[in-house]
């Protein structure tokens, strides 16, 4: 039996998702790494598994089949690479050798086994990690760091680990469920993608263990308390303790100001973020447009506006209408009966 892991991305954060594989492999060259790719290969560009650090690949459209296309429709390209995470979770379970599963997000590097989470499964269902493992006391970063928690989830679902066993399984099925439909960044109702619905799993299920180790998923969200250190030997220490993983979200200029504004004057943060940018710059492939997203634009050409996939979702009536509402037909019902597209 085996421990697998997943990353769900599209072909614009491949440079990202090798980081993490290659780093991954690293530390755990025993474990099945999967990619998991809503998206199809720009023009010219040819992805090729057995070049990569990834054992299997499965697409959205091996998910979902026939349903793809319209489905997909009704997500940007974050709601979507998210939505497909809890699918792929029960795909995987299914593989005859998967004991215990792990997800990593695509813009994470891991520095440190990770075999204490391994050994956790044996004793738990569900491992979780929350955005903040201490109390904030300046108003800074009370609103900026357990606001923001409020505001999109307790949990960051960047990372999530579990067993695969009846309790683990139930809580995949609820949770593909939730995404099949609300996986929506809808701050207005109370939704963003998956992480405020898993602020219910410990309410929903057993055995779940949240993971209070500052070295896990560090990120500018909780640096206000978790001081690095790169002691002679090399390694890399988070309050005194192995950093198993960092999170680097929102690589450019605002995770650039958020983590200056908590980092301050513990350079190693600083070090460890110049030796991702090195990586991603390194695993960056010139092929791959910036932004490429297949389903992000109508067959055309043209760009899907955010508004005509929210329109889309809310009216069955379109979605009986059209079929494949990538297609032109769709476009131009919009141009003639919306404002969303301009007739050009």
């Amino acid at each position: 039996m085996k421990v697998h892991a997943y990353t769900s991305f599209s072909f614009s954060y491949l440079n990202r998702a090798r980081v993490l594989a290659s780093s991954l492999r690293r530390q755990h060259p025993d474990w099945v790494i999967w990619a998991v790719i809503t998206d199809h290969p720009p023009p010219g560009f040819r992805f090729n598994a057995a070049d990569e650090d990834f054992d299997r690949v499965v697409t959205a459209d091996e998910l979902f089949g026939d349903i793809t296309e319209p489905w997909l429709f009704r997500h940007d390209i974050v709601e979507a690479c998210t939505a497909v995470k809890g699918r792929a979770l029960l795909h995987i379970m299914e593989q005859p050798d998967a004991e215990k599963i792990v997800y990593f997000d695509p813009d994470i590097a891991v520095f440190g086994p990770m075999q204490p989470v391994v050994d956790l499964l044996d004793d738990w269902s569900i491992v979780l990690t929350p955005h903040q493992t201490t109390p904030d006391t300046e108003e800074m970063a009370v609103r900026d760091n357990e606001i923001t928690s409020l505001h999109y989830g307790t949990y960051n679902l960047g990372f999530l680990a579990v067993r695969n066993d009846a309790e683990a399984r139930a809580f995949a099925e609820w949770w593909t469920a939730r995404l099949h439909t609300w996986c929506v960044d809808r701050l207005d109702i109370g939704v963003f993608v998956d992480q405020k619905w898993c602020n219910l799993i410990p309410c929903y299920f057993d055995s779940v263990k949240v993971l209070r180790d500052p070295g896990y998923n560090v990120a500018s969200w909780n640096l206000s308390h978790r001081r690095v250190t790169i002691p002679a030997d090399g390694s890399i220490l988070v309050n005194g303790v192995p950093l198993r993983f960092y999170h680097f979200t929102k690589l450019g200029p605002v995770g650039d100001t958020m983590t200056e504004r908590y980092a301050k004057d513990n350079f190693e943060v600083h070090e460890v973020w110049a030796w991702y940018r090195r990586e991603v710059e390194r695993f960056t492939d010139q092929l791959i447009p910036k932004g490429w997203w297949y389903y992000g634009i109508f067959r055309d050409g043209s760009p899907i506006p955010k508004s005509a996939r929210e329109l889309f979702r809310d009216r069955a009536d379109l979605q009986k209408a059209f079929p494949n509402p990538f297609k032109t037909d769709f476009r131009e019902w919009l141009v003639k009966n919306t404002k969303l597209i301009a007739n050009a």
